[in-house]
């Protein structure tokens, strides 16, 4: 399984909020330059991890994007869902009616068993966790 770029650049937009959670809002064109990921394929995350409650924004001279809750409260598995649409390795495990192999495929049940160890994994890591391997690497 492979994340798209989408997934991994949304993680680092979020471990940058979650890391300045404390100081109010940051502009996008700051996070991006510290990044080094363009402020336009940003501005296209924001709309789904505002959409889905994980980030806030104001307008202004002021303004800016935020953590919409503590950087505990947010885990890797909502991030990835929000910008991915799931997590499931396979198309067959979320949606089986599009393949009709379903009920005498053998290797359908490790799929879901995949899915659901991915899945536990990401629950368990939140945006505070992040921000504490982000401290020891620095």
């Amino acid at each position: 399984m492979r994340l798209s770029t989408r997934a991994r650049y949304g993680t680092r937009l979020m471990l940058e909020l979650a890391l300045n959670f404390d100081k109010g809002t940051i502009f996008l064109k700051d996070i991006a330059e510290k990044e080094e990921i363009s402020e336009k394929y940003l501005s296209h995350l924001v709309i789904p991890l505002r959409a889905s409650g994980l980030i806030s924004s104001s307008r202004g001279a002021h303004g800016g994007y935020q953590l919409a809750k503590s950087p505990s409260q947010i885990t890797l598995k909502e991030i990835v869902q929000t910008l991915e649409g799931g997590i499931s390795c396979v198309e067959c495990v979320k949606n089986p009616s599009v393949c009709p192999r379903v009920s005498k495929c053998a290797t359908r049940g490790i799929w879901e068993k995949l899915d659901e160890k991915i899945s536990d994994e990401l629950s368990s890591i939140s945006l505070a966790d992040l921000m504490n391997s982000q401290k020891e690497i620095n």
